[in-house]
């Protein structure tokens, strides 16, 4: 496998990556960077954080030098475009679909596909999907699609977030759904780039979700994911537990969790297939 070159836009803002950090979760860039070099080793990865101000291109890298673009999720609200840390993101991703950079990514990053080539995004009426994405179903599209090459026609997803992609862009194509989300996952061709996204985060395990959970627990709490704070920190004790002991069938069974999101094989086929088909063609 030749070495390639991977541009990784966290989406975070500075001000959200501390406290995601300060709940010991892993900042969004370094775990798709250590998922990246899990599944193609050898590659580089640069980490930009697009959401800054002073955020640039490393020094002497250019869009055509890289094989491929991948979006983590992100704390910000793509449908708030007077937000400058939301605009500029939607203008590189503009500019990575002119230069015909492959992109993939996870939740923000479908958000990110669609907006920028035209499609709309809102808030989800059901509020926040948290935790797991279940009975992720493709659609015919997506049966037949690539990205779903030895993936089960339902499954699965961990996943957090509270807004939704609700008009597809010319080009855009719908792959996945579930009963919670209209759009769990597209493929968006724009200017002739090319765009691969998810709703859910097949980079995280058990423990990133209770990273999460213990920074967003209050807000989790009023927005009805949980009856108490109390509850909240139960689940993200059986979470952190079951990810030290993933053979207990007990935590298992509570959870509803299984090998869909606690095999790696499984749950990072999308990203594999993306990388055998448009990054290693």
């Amino acid at each position: 496998m030749r070495t390639a070159r991977f541009l990784i836009l966290d989406g975070y803002p500075q001000e959200h990556r501390g406290p995601l950090a300060e709940n010991q979760g892993t900042l969004a860039g370094e775990l798709y960077a250590k998922t990246l070099k899990a599944n193609a080793p050898g590659c580089e990865t640069h980490i930009l954080y697009p959401a800054d101000e002073d955020c640039i291109l490393p020094s002497g890298v250019a869009l055509t030098d890289i094989d491929g673009i991948v979006w983590t999720g992100s704390s910000l609200t793509i449908h708030h475009d007077q937000d400058e840390r939301v605009s500029r993101q939607i203008r590189f991703a503009q500019a990575a679909f002119e230069a015909g950079v492959p992109m993939f990514g996870s939740c923000w990053a479908a958000q990110m596909a669609v907006t920028a080539a035209g499609g709309k995004c809102a808030p989800n009426p059901r509020g926040r999907e948290f935790g797991l994405a279940r009975k992720i179903s493709l659609t015919p599209a997506g049966r037949g699609h690539p990205l779903y090459a030895g993936k089960k026609s339902v499954f699965d997803g961990f996943t957090s977030h509270e807004d939704e992609v609700t008009h597809l862009p010319s080009g855009g194509i719908l792959l996945a759904e579930n009963s919670f989300t209209s759009v769990q996952a597209v493929d968006v061709t724009y200017k002739g780039g090319s765009f691969w996204a998810v709703q859910y985060h097949p980079e995280y395990d058990l423990h990133e979700v209770a990273s999460l959970c213990r920074w967003r627990r209050e807000g989790l709490t009023a927005q009805g994911n949980f009856a108490s704070v109390e509850e909240a920190d139960a689940f993200i004790e059986k979470y952190e537990n079951l990810h030290e002991n993933p053979d207990r069938k007990d935590l298992r069974w509570q959870l509803g969790v299984d090998d869909d999101v606690l095999d790696t094989d499984i749950r990072w086929q999308e990203l594999r297939n993306w990388l055998a088909v448009k990054v290693y063609r």
